[in-house]
């Protein structure tokens, strides 16, 4: 009987990482499915988020958190937009805003240093973000195109739209590729609940306010739009990097949607089918965002089925081998 017990343990052997058998990042992550720890988590990541990019008519969201944008990783979001992959984006306005200032300076980031003297830096007029630098220069490139740019979408020099319409009409003003125009072409929402915490929405009050410019987001509407997207799929899954505001928005529209669903009084499951979380919190301060996957099903966030991995890791690592590995795996199965 003991033996039993035993064997229920002890059925898969840890298979060491060979690096004379791995050729590129789809090798790595499944040869880190049999090893341990963060390293397993990640090759999981990859099996469930090829399950949910090939799942038949199943929504994807992807909620971006932290400076991804300025760290280089705006490009990568564009090629999830542009390969079908993602069709909602739940993103900060910081994230937006340094889009701009890629597009409208030419790439605004220059490669910095944590250890460098602040006070001196801000003489010099450039700000740090970690180990990355933005000068001001590349944010007046910004103020000096964004109006243009603000007037063709709204010629009538007034703003009564839901955040998501009026990132819409900017990106199909913008010819360069970014996160902006493309997501306006392949007409994906980009939903930003905390609009007003951006260098986005400094400018624009700055501009509104010196050229009689009225600005009413409208970031109701917003909610109830994801929320009728949601309503029109079965089946929902999420890549989620990060925390805060995006991530609990994007996980809260389900025990927003049972407010007038009534899911549970019917018997019926909720929430994302499908999760892939990368980030560096713990639960035991609060400080997730959002709770854990299996607190959160609690919530009914997550279905009780739902397939679903944590990975604590710095999304800058994590995310682009990730998001390598599934191109890779596409391609070799021409499903891109």
């Amino acid at each position: 009987m003991h033996q039993g017990n035993k064997n229920k343990y002890l059925r898969e052997k840890i298979q060491p990482f060979n690096v004379y058998n791995v050729r590129s990042a789809l090798d790595i992550l499944n040869a880190l499915k049999y090893c341990s720890f963060q390293g397993r988590n990640l090759g999981i990541a990859l099996d469930i988020l090829y399950d949910m990019v090939t799942t038949k008519d199943c929504l994807k969201v992807f909620s971006l958190s932290g400076a991804m944008v300025p760290a280089g990783f705006g490009d990568l979001t564009c090629a999830l937009m542009e390969n079908e992959l993602i069709d909602i984006l739940i993103t900060t306005g910081a994230n937006i805003s340094h889009d701009l200032v890629n597009v409208m300076s030419n790439q605004g980031h220059y490669i910095g240093t944590p250890y460098v003297d602040d006070e001196e830096l801000y003489r010099l007029k450039i700000n740090r973000v970690y180990d990355t630098y933005v000068p001001e220069e590349a944010y007046k490139c910004v103020e000096e195109k964004f109006p243009s740019l603000l007037m063709n979408a709204y010629p009538d020099k007034k703003i009564d739209d839901p955040p998501s319409s009026v990132f819409k009409k900017l990106g199909k003003q913008i010819n360069e590729r970014c996160i902006l125009s493309v997501a306006a072409k392949h007409d994906i929402p980009i939903f930003i609940p905390a609009i007003t915490d951006s260098e986005f929405t400094l400018n624009l009050i700055k501009f509104a306010v010196n050229n009689e410019f009225k600005v009413n987001f409208r970031v109701i509407d917003d909610l109830m739009k994801f929320a009728d997207i949601i309503r029109q799929y079965e089946i929902c899954g999420i890549l989620i990097v990060g925390g805060g505001v995006p991530r609990n928005y994007s996980q809260q529209i389900f025990p927003f949607l049972e407010e007038f669903e009534k899911f549970r009084d019917k018997g019926m499951d909720m929430g994302y089918k499908y999760s892939v979380r990368i980030h560096t919190a713990t639960e035991y301060d609060g400080g997730l965002s959002g709770c854990t996957t299996s607190e959160s099903k609690s919530w009914g966030k997550y279905s009780l089925d739902s397939q679903n991995i944590s990975v604590w890791c710095d999304a800058t690592i994590a995310l682009p081998l990730l998001i390598t590995g599934l191109f890779e795996k596409l391609k070799n199965e021409k499903k891109i």
